[in-house]
C-alpha cells in the first residue's frame, strides 16, 4: 500500500515540496492529497487528526505521522543521499518540532499562498488522490 502525503493545498512552500518527493520517489511510494481536499478531510478524520494541527501527515502503513516526524519518514523513502536524514530521528522530537514548526510558521510569509490547489500534469496525475 503506498504511503499518502497530506499537504497544505494553498502553500507555495508545501506545492514545491510535493514537486521535491515526486522527483526523488520514481518508485511511486508516495500518494498525495491536499488537506483541503474530500479526500484530506476525510483521512484526517478517519485518523482523528485535530483541526488545529497545522502540519504535514504521512499516513504509512495506517499510522499517522507528523511534523518532523512526517519529513523524516519522507526522506527514509527517497532516492539519493535523500534517504539518510532519517537518521535525524535520534534528536528529540520537541528539539526537531521547534525547528519545523518555525518554519511551518512563517512558510506563508516567506514563500507565499495560493488561492486554490496546482492541477498535476498528466504524467504524475495518478499519483494524486
Amino acid at each position: 500500500m503506498p504511503a499518502i502525503v497530506l499537504f497544505d493545498g494553498e502553500c507555495n512552500f508545501c506545492d514545491a515540496s510535493v514537486q521535491f518527493i515526486i522527483k526523488r520517489d520514481p518508485k511511486g511510494y508516495f500518494q498525495f492529497a491536499a488537506q483541503q481536499s474530500d479526500i484530506g478531510v476525510t483521512l484526517r478524520t478517519k485518523y482523528a487528526v485535530p483541526d488545529t494541527l497545522d502540519s504535514i501527515l504521512v499516513i504509512d502503513q495506517h499510522k499517522v505521522y507528523n511534523s518532523s516526524d512526517a519529513a523524516l519518514q519522507i526522506s527514509k523513502h527517497l532516492n539519493g543521499l535523500w534517504r539518510y536524514l532519517h537518521v535525524l530521528k535520534v534528536i528529540p522530537k520537541p528539539i526537531r518540532n521547534v525547528v519545523y514548526k518555525f518554519i511551518a510558521k512563517n512558510r506563508y510569509a516567506w514563500f507565499g499562498k495560493k488561492d486554490s490547489c496546482m492541477i498535476p500534469p498528466p504524467e504524475i496525475r495518478n499519483r494524486f488522490l
